[in-house]
């Protein structure tokens, strides 16, 4: 269980330390900075890489998942106000090394990212009240 909470807390940091990277390229699998770019993947090499790391991401959120569900709620809750307040403490810490155009950009970036993380949960609530009606 110790081992699950930790890797929770370590992938709840992984938004704010992407942001904070300094050149403006795509920072996810595959992009500039990615490993894979230095072993000359092919097109479709480079497919399946994303494709599999896709499967990754899905399968460790599941696996995560299932065993967050098993916390009594009091836990669950306490857990959740520890991560917001872990990646509230990292936000500001990763925008305190910042230069003021940086901070300003950063600003945007996660004001970005709250709007979509707004949308996907309006989406994903009109779905499951789509679902049960259906």
């Amino acid at each position: 269980m110790r081992k699950t909470l930790i890797a929770v807390l370590f992938a709840s940091t992984l938004p704010t330390i992407a942001m904070a990277m300094p050149d403006g390229s795509q920072r996810h699998h595959g992009g500039q900075h990615s490993p894979f770019e230095q072993l000359d993947l092919t097109k479709e090499q480079r497919t399946e890489m994303r494709q599999l790391m896709r499967e990754q991401m899905k399968n460790h959120r599941e696996i995560t998942q299932q065993y967050l569900s098993k916390l009594p709620e009091a836990q669950r809750k306490a857990m959740q106000e520890e991560l917001k307040a872990n990646q509230e403490k990292t936000q500001k810490q990763v925008r305190d090394l910042l230069k003021p155009e940086q901070q300003k950009k950063f600003d945007e970036l996660h004001e970005k990212m709250a709007a979509k993380r707004a949308d996907r949960a309006e989406f994903a609530q009109w779905k499951a009240e789509r679902d049960k009606t259906n």
